[in-house]
C-alpha cells in the first residue's frame, strides 16, 4: 500500500504569510485524510498538489483554535465544489467531544447548507486529561440534535485494556487514537497497516527447483 504525507501547516497559534497553522494530509489509494485543520488550511490545499474533493476523513487532535478553526470554511468550500449526490459517502470527522456541537452551531449560525453528508465521531476524555471541575462539562457536550447533512456518529470511550480508542478497523488498516496530555483534552492518532500475506508462484518455484537439480550435478562434476 502506497502512502505519502503532505505538511500543509506546521505553525503554532496563528498562520503567517509563509507558514500555515497545523494541518497535514495522509494520501492513500486516491483518498486524502486530513489531520488537524488550522486557519487557512483550505488555502494551503489549493497551493498544493492535493485535491480537496478527495478528503474523506478528518482527524482533529484537540480543540485549540490553531488546530480546528479552518474546519468550517473547508467544509463549506468542499460543498461549493460538490454537486448534489445522494450516493456520495459521508465525510468522517474524528475529534474530542464538543467538536460536533461546534460544527453544528457554526453551520446553523452561518446558514450554511452542505451538499454532502458528514459524520462526527467524538472521543470522550478521561478524568486525568482535564481538571476535575471541567470533566462534567465535557461529558455534557454530546448533543442529541443533528443537522440535515449530519449522519449519526459514535461516542468513543477509552478501551482500558488497549489503552486506546478504536476508530475503525478494515481489511487493510487499523486506526486508533491515544490520549495526550495538554491544557485541554488531546489525542494522537495511529494508522497501522495490517500484515499482508506474500504471493508466491508455486509452480515457478517447483520449476526452478527441478532446474537446480539438473544443474548442480554439473557444477560438482566440473
Amino acid at each position: 500500500m502506497s502512502m505519502d504525507i503532505t505538511f500543509l501547516g506546521t505553525g503554532s497559534a496563528y498562520p503567517s504569510p509563509t507558514r500555515g497553522a497545523s494541518a497535514l494530509v495522509l494520501r492513500r489509494e486516491g483518498e486524502c485524510w486530513l489531520f488537524d485543520c488550522g486557519e487557512g488550511t483550505q488555502t494551503q490545499v489549493m497551493k498544493s498538489h492535493l485535491k480537496a474533493g478527495r478528503i474523506t476523513k478528518i482527524f482533529i487532535t484537540h480543540l485549540h483554535g490553531d488546530h480546528f478553526f479552518g474546519l468550517p470554511g473547508l467544509l463549506c468550500t468542499l460543498s461549493l465544489q460538490s454537486s448534489p449526490d445522494p450516493n456520495k459517502p459521508a465525510v468522517d470527522i474524528y475529534g474530542p467531544i464538543g467538536l460536533r456541537n461546534f460544527i453544528w452551531r457554526t453551520m446553523e449560525l452561518s446558514h450554511s447548507q452542505l451538499l454532502f453528508p458528514y459524520v462526527v465521531h467524538e472521543l470522550v476524555p478521561t478524568r486525568d486529561q482535564c481538571p476535575a471541575e471541567e470533566f462534567k462539562e465535557f461529558s455534557d457536550l454530546a448533543r442529541d440534535e443533528a443537522s440535515p447533512q449530519e449522519a449519526q456518529g459514535r461516542i468513543l470511550h477509552l478501551d482500558p485494556v488497549e489503552n486506546s480508542y478504536l476508530l475503525f478497523d478494515n481489511e487493510q488498516l487499523v486506526v486508533k487514537a491515544f490520549r495526550l496530555f495538554h491544557r485541554v483534552p488531546s489525542f494522537g492518532f495511529v494508522v497501522e497497516e495490517k500484515p499482508r500475506t506474500g504471493k508466491l508462484n508455486v509452480q515457478k518455484l517447483k520449476d526452478l527447483g527441478n532446474l537446480l537439480r539438473l544443474i548442480l550435478p554439473l557444477f560438482i562434476f566440473f
